[in-house]
């Protein structure tokens, strides 16, 4: 009997000469049914997860030398683009589904040019360089899933990844934003990274920009992530937020920095650490034995304006600001519990200078600590604000404890006798009631489960030599 192959079938068996006699075998006790059947059931799931090799040195016969002409040729979902050499091309992934995209596994590819992803759903991109001389690095928008792993997106001119339009990204460290014209990450409109650094950490240093701006917008890392040295080409205005600090944060915007799986570092920044604005929140939270640190970061660690919120659970280290280590104003809050420390901070010479300023109608909730060392008093109160603090171990500030202004209150634990104490209390106190009772809600470890199994599907259809 003659065996009547499809097209298709013949395509795929003529790189697969060893197979095709095993079913050419096969089909002459089949008959063309069955064989029909055995090609649909053995060959359709190897089609759906169907492989582009890009070279983009040329070097490699048969393969494509760009990616853009591999992502023309993607048929259906779950294709795989496996890349190497440098690429010099603009890359454009739009309105598809299920990508995997990038290097070899355990190597890296060079990209000199912008990767834009648009409107599309779970794409993975690992192990690309990405360097742009005109424009972004990633341009993420409208996009859902999305998958950074092991990525670099370094001296770029503008941003080293801009997000928007509601995207949804996850970044997986080994990874650097490093050394852009911008900022090195700009997420607007609704848009989120979440940071998982299981294996490497995740830097954003040395940009010409805050290192993470964020407009309503979302950010969350689970430890292991740097900000250092972000700076601005314009003079700094303390009135307003400055492009040089390490975390800016407009229109609601949510941040937290979670220390599961390292300490995390914001230093050296020029125009401050964090600006937090705009009804917008930023939570420093340990969940081990690691630490968040703001560190010198020229004039204030945090500032909070414009009705925002600032939380620091247990050992969050605050230190080396020319101003104060938080300032808040204009209806914000601190809330500060555990192991926190907020010391050597101001200067001398301001005399506004505290470790804490509250000013604006804002208010700071403290359960211990330890806050010292500062130019000034440990807290300083201003008009119409308030304090509440218990458990916290003041020591060696240059103004004592706590100064008020005429409008500032406060409610502590501290014993008359040692409101009488020549240490520094200039404060009133509303009532006699003592402090507002509070049970913290503890922050859990983070569960990379979800990011694990995704890069183990691509380390599987990934790794030479396995191919």
């Amino acid at each position: 009997m003659n065996c009547d192959f499809n097209e298709a079938a013949k395509q795929v068996l003529h790189s697969k000469m060893c197979v095709k006699a095993v079913l050419t075998g096969i089909c002459r006790r089949l008959g063309r049914s069955g064989l029909t059947i055995l090609v649909l059931a053995v060959f359709f799931p190897a089609m759906a997860h169907a492989q582009l090799i890009v070279d983009c040195s040329g070097n490699t016969p048969g393969a494509y030398t760009t990616i853009n002409a591999a992502l023309a040729n993607v048929t259906g979902p779950g294709a795989v683009i496996l890349v190497s050499g440098t690429c010099t091309e603009n890359v454009v992934i739009t309105n598809m589904f299920n990508l995997n995209l990038g290097a070899w596994w355990g190597q890296t590819a060079t990209v000199h040019g912008n990767i834009a992803i648009n409107t599309s759903e779970e794409i993975y991109i690992y192990g690309l360089n990405i360097t742009n001389s005109a424009s972004d690095g990633f341009t993420i928008t409208s996009a859902r899933g999305v998958t950074l792993d092991t990525c670099t997106s370094n001296g770029n001119q503008a941003y080293g990844l801009n997000a928007s339009s509601m995207s949804q990204i996850t970044v997986l460290g080994p990874a650097s934003f490093d050394n852009n014209g911008s900022d090195g990450m700009d997420l607007a409109e609704s848009s989120s990274v979440t940071v998982y650094n299981g294996n490497g950490p995740t830097d954003i240093s040395n940009n010409n920009g805050p290192g993470l701006y964020l407009s309503q917008a979302n950010f969350w890392t689970t430890g292991a992530t740097t900000l250092l040295n972000n700076r601005t080409s314009v003079p700094a205005n303390p009135e307003f937020a400055n492009p040089g600090f390490g975390v800016t944060e407009f229109g609601g915007a949510r941040v937290q920095f979670g220390t599961c799986l390292g300490s995390n570092v914001i230093q050296g920044n020029q125009a401050g650490g964090v600006s937090v604005q705009e009804s917008s929140e930023i939570s420093l939270w340990n969940c081990g034995s690691n630490q968040n640190v703001i560190q010198g970061n020229g004039p204030v660690g945090i500032s909070a304006g414009l009705a925002s919120q600032v939380t620091i659970y247990d050992n969050v280290l605050i230190t080396g600001h020319t101003g104060p280590g938080v300032d808040l104003f204009a209806a914000s809050q601190l809330n500060a519990f555990g192991r926190n420390q907020i010391s050597q901070n101001g200067s001398a010479s301001d005399p506004r200078s505290a470790a804490i300023r509250i000013d604006g109608n804002s208010e700071a909730f403290l359960r211990g600590g330890q806050i010292s060392q500062n130019a000034g008093p440990a807290i300083l109160a201003l008009v119409n604000s308030s304090v509440d603090f218990t458990g916290v171990a003041f020591a060696g500030n240059s103004g004592g404890i706590i100064t008020c202004d005429s409008s500032a209150y406060m409610v502590s634990d501290l014993t008359s006798a040692t409101i009488g104490s020549p240490a520094g209390i200039l404060c009133r106190t509303p009532n006699s009631l003592g402090n507002h009772h509070f049970v913290p809600t503890f922050p859990t470890s983070a569960d990379g489960s979800a990011q694990k199994a995704r890069q183990a599907q691509y380390k599987k259809v990934a790794t030479p030599s396995a191919h």
